[in-house]
C-alpha cells in the first residue's frame, strides 16, 4: 500500500491545518504565497531570526495586531493596515522606518487567493513606506477559531537625533494641527460591514505617514508631539495628550475637516466622527511660530492636501478638550467610554 502524501498546496483552494505543521506544506505556502511577494536579502536567509546592520543613537520599536472586519473594504484590507499602521507609530515618534516583522494566524478555510492578494498588498505597501518585511511566522487554527485572518506586524527604525517629540511636550500656546479629514477608515469599515450606501462611496484614509511626517520635521524641527489618531479617534487622542502634560486643548468645529459623507454617515450611526478611527492621519502639536510652516509641509504633501489648523493648547482646564461650536456655545470633548465601532482595525 503507498503512504499517503499530502496534496501540494497547488491542489487546494484553501488554507489547510497541514499548512501550518511546519512540513512540506508550511514550506509550499511560504514558497509560493509569501516569499514571491516580500522577498528581500534579509528575509531570503530564511533564518529564525533577521540580522541587520543599525545606525548609532536611539531606535524605536512598535507592535500592533490587526483583526479589522471585513477583511476587505474601500481603499484598502487589513494587509495594507498593518504594514501602514506600524510604520505609522514609529514615526510619529520621530524615528525613520526601517524594518518589519509580521506573524499570521490563519482561520482552517481561508481562500488562499485572499491571503495572496493581502500578502501583494503588504508588499506594496512596505515598498511605498520605503521598509522591508525581513522576519515572519504563519500559525493555522480550526474553522471558528478566529476570524479568517489576523495578523502582528512589529517595527524597528532610528530616531532622528533632531527630533524629541513627547505626549508630555504639550505647553500653552500651541497649535494643534490635523493633517486631513477624520473619520474616513472607520466609517468605510462600518458602512461596508453594515451594507449603507450612499451617493458617494466612503474609502479608508490607510496609508503610511513617514515621508509626510518627516517633511514636517525638516520644517517645523521644534515640533512638540505627533499621533495618529486611530482607535478612539481625535477625541481620544487629543484627551490623552491633554492629561499626559496636564493642559487643556481647545478645539474649533468649523474647522475641523470632515468629509460630509463622513458625517452623514455618524449622524445616521449616532457617532461622533471624533471619536472615529483613522488610519492616515495624523495629530501635530506645534508651537505656534511654526503652526504656518508645519501646515504648509503637510498642505504640500500627497497625504496632507486639507491639513488644517484645528485648534490650541491653553492652561486652562488642564486634561480636559473642550469644543467650540460655531453658535458661540462650547461642550466638553470626552474620551470615549469604550469601542463605538469594533473590529475596525
Amino acid at each position: 500500500m503507498q503512504p499517503l502524501c499530502p496534496l501540494p498546496i497547488l491542489s487546494h483552494e484553501t488554507v489547510q491545518m497541514a499548512h501550518g505543521a511546519g512540513g512540506r506544506l508550511s514550506q509550499e505556502l511560504t514558497a509560493r504565497i509569501f516569499m514571491p511577494h516580500l522577498h528581500n536579502a534579509l528575509l531570503g536567509q530564511l533564518d529564525d531570526q533577521a540580522k541587520f546592520e543599525v545606525p548609532s543613537g536611539r531606535m524605536a520599536f512598535s507592535t500592533d495586531t490587526y483583526v479589522v472586519s471585513p477583511l476587505f473594504f474601500p481603499g484598502g484590507n487589513i494587509g495594507e493596515l498593518a504594514v501602514n499602521g506600524t510604520v505609522n507609530d514609529l514615526a510619529v515618534g520621530g524615528a525613520v522606518p526601517m524594518y518589519l516583522g509580521a506573524g499570521f494566524v490563519l482561520e482552517e478555510g481561508l481562500p488562499l487567493a485572499e491571503l495572496e492578494e493581502i500578502v501583494k498588498s503588504m508588499a506594496g505597501s512596505a515598498r511605498r513606506a520605503g521598509v522591508q518585511i525581513v522576519a515572519g511566522d504563519t500559525k493555522v487554527v480550526q474553522r471558528g477559531q478566529c476570524d479568517r485572518i489576523f495578523i502582528n506586524t512589529s517595527g524597528v527604525g532610528f530616531v532622528r537625533e533632531d527630533v524629541e517629540v513627547s505626549c508630555r511636550n504639550l505647553r500653552s500656546g500651541d497649535a494643534v494641527i490635523v493633517s486631513g479629514t477624520i473619520g474616513d477608515h472607520g466609517m468605510a469599515v462600518m458602512t461596508t460591514r453594515e451594507g449603507l450606501s450612499f451617493q458617494s462611496r466612503i474609502s479608508s484614509d490607510t496609508a503610511a505617514l513617514n515621508g509626510m511626517i518627516h517633511a514636517v520635521l525638516d520644517a517645523a524641527p521644534g515640533v512638540h508631539a505627533m499621533r495618529d489618531p486611530t482607535r478612539g479617534g481625535v477625541a481620544a487622542t487629543l484627551n490623552e495628550l491633554a492629561s499626559s502634560s496636564s493642559v487643556g486643548i481647545e478645539l474649533e468645529e468649523s474647522a475641523v475637516p470632515v468629509r460630509e459623507e463622513v458625517r452623514g454617515a455618524a449622524e445616521l450611526l449616532g457617532i461622533d466622527p471624533l471619536t472615529v478611527a483613522n488610519e492616515g492621519k495624523v495629530l501635530v502639536i506645534v508651537p505656534a511660530a511654526e503652526a504656518d510652516v508645519a501646515l504648509g509641509a503637510m498642505r504640500s504633501h500627497e497625504h496632507g492636501r486639507e491639513a488644517a489648523i484645528i485648534g490650541r493648547v491653553v492652561a486652562e482646564h488642564p486634561g480636559m478638550v473642550v469644543m467650540r461650536t460655531p453658535f458661540g456655545s462650547r461642550r466638553i470633548v470626552e474620551m470615549p467610554l469604550g469601542e463605538q465601532l469594533p473590529r475596525i482595525c
